[in-house]
């Protein structure tokens, strides 16, 4: 018997909710759509894609912090062992204190009435896992000194600080109950480029002193590159491309990844005009094309794309893609 080294994984992982009232009953907007990935112990593995592409939802799910609908999802580490998709009410409050999110935006993600160590304390109290105040500050202390906040941060309140700082206490308040794995989702998207670098080095600190495993949520390629291990690039719904990020920026094999590469930013003013334009809207979640789910924008697709769906398919050792052209277009 082989041991996975994966700490989540999920299989035909799917998420939909139900949406207005209709002739004949509701209708369901399917956000997350049959998806299978692993994420090893250890790992920074990146999930891309456009905006509405579901990349939110599938980290929530993993958190259990959105329904499954259908599937399985799994979450290992050592003797630990949970069903997400079946847990109980006392394996979930453990869950909770092993898997954590990094929001977005540092600015609404703070209570303004609350100081900087009340908000890093909250978890620890609500999951009960310090039994005296003494205790409490102590941890407060030790995380708030590696997220590179002193002891004058913590009796201030967040009106006081910029967006990086304010990032930084939202690392602290995440990391504070000591989890294993970590959604960030785009949790440098809203900061000046700058501070990003900034943050994103405190990730990968954080990550090699606590052995921390991350789901890294992102539409900025460029980020990506710089953080993750590995890409998985996800589109209405679906994982459409799963690769060692070196090998899928290095030998894209998808159009819709081809594509998002194209639309990196260049220096070089003569790139800017060979950049693949994507044309159309991405379809509505509640109304899914038939077979792929990207030939309506797709400049390659075929009659064979329109009517069946493609499954993710080995490429070259641990490099997928869901594609029946790829060969032919890309190898």
């Amino acid at each position: 018997m082989t041991v996975s080294n994966d700490l989540i994984s999920a299989q035909h992982l799917s998420v939909s909710y139900p949406i207005g009232g209709g002739f004949f009953g509701k209708n369901m907007l399917t956000a997350v759509d049959n998806v299978s990935l692993s994420i090893p112990k250890g790992a920074f593995f990146g999930l891309v894609g456009e905006s509405g592409s579901g990349k939110t939802t599938l980290g929530r799910a993993l958190l259990r912090a959105a329904p499954i609908s259908g599937g399985q999802a799994f979450y290992q580490d050592g003797d630990v062992s949970y069903d997400l998709t079946n847990i109980g009410k006392a394996e979930l409050a453990d869950y909770r204190r092993r898997a954590q999110l990094i929001f977005q935006d540092p600015y609404a993600a703070l209570s303004p009435r609350m100081t900087v160590r009340d908000i890093i304390a909250e978890p620890l109290e609500v999951m009960k896992i310090t039994s005296s105040r003494e205790e409490t500050d102590n941890r407060v202390r030790e995380m708030a000194a590696k997220c590179r906040l002193n002891l004058e941060h913590l009796r201030r309140f967040p009106h006081a600080f910029s967006g990086g700082q304010r990032q930084r206490i939202s690392i602290a308040r995440a990391l504070v109950s000591r989890p294993h794995f970590i959604v960030a989702d785009e949790a440098v998207a809203a900061l000046d480029v700058s501070i990003q670098a900034d943050i994103l080095n405190l990730l990968k600190q954080l990550q090699q002193v606590m052995g921390l495993t991350f789901l890294f949520i992102s539409h900025d390629l460029s980020v990506v590159a710089h953080t993750c291990d590995h890409v998985a690039v996800m589109y209405l719904g679906r994982l459409v491309e799963v690769a060692p990020t070196r090998k899928l920026f290095a030998s894209p094999r998808h159009p819709y990844t081809k594509a998002l590469f194209s639309a990196i930013p260049s220096l070089n003013p003569e790139a800017a005009t060979k950049a693949q334009k994507l044309e159309g809207e991405i379809p509505s979640p509640s109304n899914m094309p038939v077979g792929c789910k990207f030939h309506s924008r797709c400049p390659h697709a075929i009659d064979d794309c329109r009517k069946t769906e493609p499954s993710l398919m080995p490429v070259d050792g641990d490099h997928e893609v869901a594609c029946f052209r790829w060969k032919e277009l890309f190898a």
